[in-house]
């Protein structure tokens, strides 16, 4: 794969296993406030091509399993493996059902042999890789000739109106970094896969208070989990002054939190 030496997400992401970790706790919560990643991932899954009919499919970066059953019933002939780095989500996802085998794995390093699979789902998982590069290396490697690789992630602008609010209250790091939606664009061309489609669309949710949305991002497993987040308990003074600011982009249907989604088809030449 050609290496366009971009940067890496400014300031990086954070370690795998403190990925791992925080979604393995939340996965008994998950599912209960899933709202976006089933949108997503149920949109993601209308994007297939038409004649996409795979012997042998890898949900990548499964978590509660929830589109592995999906999969498995769009594709009941197909051979199903769902693959996350979270132990947590595995075994909650296993005795459900969907998938063949359910495996723990690195999008990165994929435990799988070369040219192995027809489709690679994954819905709003890349975006915790912190090299997107090797992830379409290993996409390419894994899936046969005219494979597809179907991918939602989060780029840049996801989360703004809690990352601006932050700001005016202190100069610390609260909200999960993405990558440029043009670095996406400039990854994929470059991976040796052809881009079928790739575009970004906004998915906007509402929450009546700040405290709903946060403890909804706590539950996905998805809260600050950036090299450079405070620690410890944030005093009193500071949760009022996010209020504060955060109440500036009410809406009539409540406080918006924007999430830049990036939607992708990738097909492996013949």
């Amino acid at each position: 794969m050609t290496d366009l030496s971009l940067p890496k997400l400014p300031g990086g992401l954070p370690d795998k296993r403190q990925v791992a970790a925080s979604f393995s706790r939340a996965a008994a919560s998950y599912d209960s406030v899933a709202e976006l990643q089933r949108d997503v991932g149920s949109e993601l899954l209308r994007r297939l091509p038409d004649d996409c009919v795979p012997g042998r499919w890898l949900d990548l970066g499964c978590g509660t399993g929830y589109f592995s059953r999906a999969l498995g019933e769009r594709f009941p002939v197909g051979h199903g493996v769902a693959l996350d780095i979270a132990e947590g989500m595995l075994n909650h996802a296993r005795p459900l059902g969907g998938a063949t085998h359910f495996i723990a794995g690195d999008a990165e390093r994929l435990p799988l042999q070369e040219s192995t699979c027809d489709l690679i789902f994954s819905s709003l998982a890349v975006q915790w890789c912190s090299d997107f590069d090797s992830v379409l290396s290993e996409a390419y490697r894994a899936l046969k000739p005219g494979g597809v690789f179907a991918f939602a992630s989060l780029c840049v602008g996801t989360l703004y109106e809690l990352r601006d609010s932050w700001r005016q209250v202190d100069g610390m790091v609260h909200v999960n970094r993405f990558r440029e939606f043009e670095t996406y664009q400039q990854l994929c061309v470059a991976s040796g896969l052809q881009v079928v489609s790739l575009q970004t669309c906004p998915h906007v949710l509402h929450y009546p208070d700040v405290r709903s949305l946060t403890h909804e991002l706590k539950a996905l497993g998805a809260h600050n989990l950036n090299p450079g987040r405070p620690g410890g308990l944030t005093g009193r003074a500071r949760i009022l002054g996010l209020v504060e600011a955060y109440e500036q982009f009410r809406q009539a249907k409540g406080l918006p939190a924007t999430y830049q989604v990036v939607y992708a088809v990738l097909e492996k030449p013949l």
